[in-house]
């Protein structure tokens, strides 16, 4: 049952990313800041620089789900995957450097 709990932890946690992906693509307000990021002046998370460090979530998305169907599956391979996942997804996180990471959202 643990194991079932896990791996849907994991699949949630990988679809969780697609809010980056889309905030960066569509437009969509999924409620991150409009702050300029480390590069500064123009480089938000909507700006063509930001679309391309989305592209590092939308792995993110895919490693974490996969590792979930590790779980799933009892395969020893999925700690890999979310390590991978979890390290790529916190190099993007670092990129609004001038933000701590508790306003990475705006709060009402």
């Amino acid at each position: 049952m643990l194991q079932y709990l896990a791996a849907l932890v994991l699949v949630a946690h990988g679809i969780g990313h697609l809010t980056g992906i889309l905030a960066s693509w569509s437009g969509i307000d999924v409620g991150f800041t409009k702050e300029p990021w480390i590069f500064g002046g123009n480089v938000m998370i909507d700006s063509t620089t930001g679309k391309a460090f989305m592209v590092v979530w939308l792995i993110a998305l895919a490693l974490f789900i996969g590792s979930g169907i590790g779980v799933f599956m009892g395969e020893q391979w999925w700690r890999t995957l979310a390590i991978i996942g979890a390290v790529a997804i916190l190099l993007v996180l670092l990129l609004p450097w001038r933000k701590k990471v508790t306003d990475f959202f705006e709060l009402p």
